[in-house]
């Protein structure tokens, strides 16, 4: 207990030294921040208001198609990247470059990236995509991808995921299943 609380109130401490020594530094840092993420939402509420206004989207929800729900979320990953993307790619480098000015005794003063708790990340991102690639390719396949959404039943929707997981299955589990095989079998056949 004891040790843990001399070791937050040594790292606040480097806090507020960097803070005093830098404080331009981490306002412009805030400032920065704060203004990428207010850009990003009034680009973002920019281009659906477009999107609706030039027909690339109609403006119910249940007339959009999955060709038009992909065109819309491509475009509006461009629009940010290009908009908002780039400055924030320029400000990061800048960012780094005045770090890496920082002396090397100075930098390691700060213990910043010291080797502390390291916590596991969720990482479910991908699968994510992989099934929304993977319903788009079914959507497509079953001639449905300029069909409105809301036209579609439920059922048609709990039988392409299904068939989506059992595809799913066989193109990473039969792999899978090889590789565990044959690597059982090295494991029984290796002498103690």
């Amino acid at each position: 207990m004891k040790e843990e609380s001399i070791m937050e109130e040594t790292e606040s401490g480097y806090w507020k030294k960097f803070l005093r020594k830098h404080a331009i530094m981490v306002a412009l840092f805030i400032i920065a921040v704060v203004l990428a993420a207010a850009g990003a939402v009034l680009v973002f509420l920019w281009f659906v208001g477009n999107a609706q206004s030039t027909r690339l989207v109609p403006t119910i929800l249940g007339l959009w198609s999955m060709r038009q729900l992909v065109t819309f979320i491509l475009y509006a990953i461009f629009w940010e990247l290009i908009l908002i993307g780039i400055p924030v790619a320029i400000a990061a480098a800048m960012g780094w470059l005045w770090w890496r000015r920082l002396p090397s005794d100075e930098k390691m003063e700060y213990h910043f990236f010291g080797k502390g708790p390291r916590r596991a990340s969720g990482g479910g991102g991908a699968v994510s995509l992989l099934l929304f690639i993977a319903f788009a390719i079914k959507i497509y396949i079953d001639g449905n991808w300029n069909v409105a959404i809301g036209s579609w039943t439920l059922d048609y929707v709990v039988y392409s995921i299904l068939w989506i997981l059992i595809w799913i299955v066989i193109i990473f589990g039969i792999p899978a299943a090889i590789v565990a095989i044959w690597w059982i079998s090295r494991e029984m056949t290796k002498k103690p």
